[in-house]
Parts: structure tokens; sequence; C-alpha cells
């Protein structure tokens, strides 16, 4: 599975109707169509979106969205989501966090409580890392190891396919975001870098700062 196969699926996932678990439901009987290393594949390129994903600029704009807390597990979820929306929404959104401010799904959460939100509103996605194991164990007849040889192939696999993630994601972007492989939620980019061009601390998501004002003002 190469890095358009995994879009074109993603991009599917985003488009199909139904709730979330219909959606995966859907993803999940993709896979089971493909042979067993393509489960391991997608699950390689999903987390390598997840790392590129995983910059201070994108943390601080989840935070802001979902009110200062975002928690580390958190804000792998919310990775996970940003991937789901397809890859047009996640290459704007790494580009320039800002961008998020122009979401459908993130617009209608604004002025609501958080307390508010449906569980398939909110912008993080748990289970969207667990489908291709799921698809994996069903293979292979693999559903009562735990998981240990669908992880020690995607450990394989990634390494086999780290110097292909690293150019194709550097080009796809900037240099900067090859840095965030293998992956550290504190790394990537700092404030005011990226193609948009820098902008004074505190004002990198202005947009959605205004979307959302009770995190900036400390209500």
């Amino acid at each position: 599975m190469n890095d358009d196969a995994f879009w074109a699926l993603i991009d599917e996932l985003s488009r199909r109707p139904g709730d979330r678990d219909e959606r995966l439901e859907w993803l999940r009987t993709e896979l089971l169509r493909r042979p067993a290393d393509e489960s391991v594949e997608f699950q390689v390129r999903l987390e390598a979106a997840c790392e590129v994903a995983g910059t201070r600029a994108v943390r601080r704009a989840a935070n802001l969205i979902e009110g200062g807390d975002c928690t580390d597990d958190g804000f792998h979820y919310f990775t996970l989501w940003l991937v789901g929306q397809g890859r047009k929404v996640y290459e704007s959104v790494v580009s320039d966090p800002d961008a998020l401010a122009d979401v459908p799904e993130v617009r209608a959460l604004v002025g609501r409580h958080r307390n508010e939100w449906d569980d398939d509103e909110w912008p993080e996605w748990e289970e969207l890392d667990y489908v291709a194991q799921d698809a994996f164990d069903e293979l292979t007849g693999q559903e009562d190891d735990d998981g240990e040889e669908f992880l020690d192939a995607v450990e394989e696999v990634a390494e086999e396919l780290a110097d292909e993630l690293a150019d194709d994601l550097s080009g796809e972007f900037s240099d900067g975001f090859a840095d965030a492989l293998p992956g550290d939620p504190t790394r990537g980019w700092e404030e005011g870098d990226g193609p948009r061009g820098a902008r004074p601390e505190g004002v990198a998501t202005p947009r959605l700062a205004a979307l959302f004002p009770a995190v900036t003002s400390g209500s």
C-alpha cells in the first residue's frame, strides 16, 4: 500500500455516511478484502501521518478547541481525527493549524459547551487506531495473541519504509516535518515556522482563537 492508496482509503472514509462506528466498519471491511500485509502498511502510514501532525503548533490548536485539556493521549487521538478528515484537510492543517477554523466539524462546535459535544463530534478518534489490527488479526487468525504479531509486523515494515516515509513527508511539506519522525508530540515546528511565515507569539491561530475565545480569556 503506497501513500496514494492509503489516502484514497482515508478520503473515502471521510466521505462515508453514517456514524463513526459505521464508517470504521466500512474501513475494516475494505481491509479484509486485501492481503494482511496491507493492513500492516496502512497502520504504518497512519502512524507516520499522526507523527507529522504532532507538532507544537497543532497541539496548541487542539488545546484551543478542547479548552486546554488535551492530554498526551488526547492529542494523539486528535491527530487520528485529523487524519480521518481526509488528505486535503490534513495537509492544510499541518501546513497552517489556523486552517482548523475552516473545518466544518470544528465550526459545528463553536458556541457550545464541551459537555454538550456528542462522542461523534469530539475531535478525537481513538478507534481509528485499532481497525487495521482488527482486520489483520481476523485475516491471520491471531485474535488471541494480544496483537503481538501485528505490532511486530508494524515495527518491521516501519523500519523498511522509514527512508521512503521521511522522503515523502519532507518533500510534501518542509524539512521541518521530517524532524517529527519517528515521533514526539513536543517536536516539530516552533512558533512562526512554516510556509505562512512568522507570526507573533500567542496569535499563531488568530481565527481559531476567535472561534473559541473562552480558552484564550482563561474562562
